[in-house]
C-alpha cells in the first residue's frame, strides 16, 4: 500500500534533477523547466569557455612554450569529447558504478563536453527522461502483473 492517502500504490517515478517527477505527465511547468535547463546549460558552456580562455591566456603570459600549450588544449579537447560521449550514452543506459568512479577525473576535466551533452539532450527531452520512463513503465507493468495474480481474498482460498 502507499504511505500517504491519495498516493497510488505501486512504484513511484524516480525524480530527475531540475524536473522532479514532472517528466511523467509533462505537467507542473515541464516545458518552462526544459527551456530554463537548456538556457542555463548554454550559459554555463559560455562561462566555462571564457574560463578556459583565461587559462589559455595565462599560459601565454607565462610563456610556458608551445608544447605545453598544445598539450593542455589537446587534453581539454579530448576529455571534453570523451565526457560528451559518456554523458550522452548515460542518457540511454545506466553506467556501471565502477566505470563512473573510474572516469570521474576525466569527466571533471571535460566539463564542457558534459554541459554540451546536457544542453543538446534538453532540447528534445529532460536529460535522462527516456531511460527513467523505460524503467518506470517496466516497473509499473511488473507491479500490475503481480497485483493481478494476488486479487481475491486469501482467506477464501480452498484448503488442501
Amino acid at each position: 500500500m502507499s504511505d500517504e492517502p491519495g498516493t497510488p500504490a505501486g512504484p513511484h517515478p524516480e525524480p530527475i534533477r531540475f524536473f522532479a517527477a514532472t517528466w511523467v505527465d509533462h505537467d507542473g511547468g515541464y516545458a518552462v523547466r526544459r527551456a530554463a535547463v537548456a538556457v542555463g546549460s548554454l550559459v554555463a558552456i559560455v562561462v566555462s569557455c571564457l574560463v578556459l580562455r583565461f587559462a589559455y591566456e595565462g599560459l601565454e603570459i607565462a610563456a610556458v612554450g608551445g608544447f605545453v600549450t598544445v598539450l593542455v588544449v589537446t587534453m581539454f579537447a579530448v576529455c571534453s569529447s570523451l565526457a560528451f560521449r559518456h554523458t550522452w550514452a548515460g542518457y540511454s543506459k545506466r553506467p556501471a558504478p565502477d566505470t563512473q568512479s573510474a572516469l570521474r577525473g576525466l569527466l571533471t576535466i571535460g566539463f564542457v563536453g558534459t554541459l554540451a551533452a546536457y544542453f543538446f539532450r534538453s532540447l528534445t527531452e529532460a536529460p535522462g527522461e527516456r531511460l527513467h520512463r523505460t524503467e518506470y513503465e517496466a516497473d509499473r507493468t511488473q507491479y500490475e502483473r503481480r497485483a493481478a495474480r494476488r486479487k481475491g481474498k486469501p482467506s477464501r482460498k480452498r484448503q488442501p
